[in-house]
């Protein structure tokens, strides 16, 4: 029987993990085992899951904050160590699942030898939405966060297939991507060993879009599993969404991922960017650009 250890990065965000655990703890694991193992990312104070029934749920400890990119090689590199899992599955702590989203996620993994990385259908937590007067009262709960991703290189920026849009089964037969969301990333034990873990250069952000290309580069496929089903908090795990932490890291890594990604033309465009921010008017788009270009990667002071 297949197992599955489940990476949860927490820091200082008691009430959303304690939330994620709860809804992880009634999944329906027919066909696999599951072993969960939270990162405690530097946290100021001692998580506490006491009441919760995970007898199959451990918490690794940090010393201090090493990002989502950090926290999930932590969280993977020590699950391969000590339970070499047939698959890995990242999950934010600001989610809560679907009793059947493991089952669905592993079930489409079986089915091909060239299934790389799978994500689920994602939906915008009730009250998480962007705009959320545009929709009635029944459809929260249904507002699409992620159906799929897709890079628009052109202008270097990537992008949720049917982000803000009301489920209606539209995306549910596009279950090809550019990429996965590491937000819930199921990956099987051959990806880790063919490509190794994140970039720890990014630290936060783009990290995953960047996974997903090495994969595919090497042949695999980046699925989407509509049939399984993820709802998250989004961005509160960083402070909210537009916050100064996001936009520098944002702003750095999206050039760095198109210089490391992108073909020639992406390249040019993408050093037009570099020296429009170098003289940017504000600070953070001109630290990001000015960290790129000295080689200061991987965790940086924002303010």
């Amino acid at each position: 029987m297949d197992l599955i250890c489940v990476i949860v990065v927490h820091y200082n965000s008691d009430k959303d993990t304690q939330e994620c655990l709860k809804s992880l703890a009634k999944i329906n694991t027919q066909g696999f085992k599951v072993r969960t193992i939270v990162v405690d990312n530097g946290s100021s104070a001692q998580l506490q899951l006491k009441g919760f029934g995970l007898s199959n749920t451990e918490v690794i400890r940090s010393s201090s904050n090493l990002g989502f990119t950090g926290g999930n090689n932590l969280g993977i590199t020590y699950a391969r160590q000590k339970y070499e899992p047939d698959y890995f599955l990242l999950l934010n702590n600001d989610t809560h699942v679907d009793k059947n989203f493991l089952y669905f996620l592993h079930k489409r993994a079986k089915q091909s030898q060239k299934t790389g990385l799978i994500s689920p259908k994602i939906y915008f937590a009730k009250g998480y939405e962007y705009h959320k007067k545009s929709y009635a009262k029944s459809d929260l709960g249904k507002v699409i966060w992620f159906a799929g991703g897709s890079v628009d290189w052109p202008n270097i920026l990537t992008f949720h297939r049917g982000v803000d849009e009301v489920d209606r089964t539209q995306f549910d037969n596009q279950l090809e991507s550019d990429f996965n969301t590491g937000c819930c990333l199921l990956i099987p034990r051959k990806i880790i060993e063919t490509v190794g873990l994140l970039d720890k250069n990014y630290f936060l952000y783009l990290e995953d879009v960047d996974y997903n290309l090495r994969v595919k580069k090497l042949g695999y496929e980046i699925v989407f599993e509509p049939q399984s089903l993820v709802w998250h908090k989004n961005a509160s795990s960083s402070g909210g969404a537009g916050n100064l932490t996001s936009i520098y890291y944002q702003t750095r890594n999206r050039l760095y991922f198109a210089l490391k990604h992108g073909g020639w033309r992406v390249k040019a465009t993408t050093i037009k960017l570099l020296f429009k921010s170098i003289f940017d008017s504000k600070s953070l788009p001109r630290k990001a650009a000015w960290d790129l270009v000295l080689g200061r990667m991987g965790k940086q002071t924002v303010v």
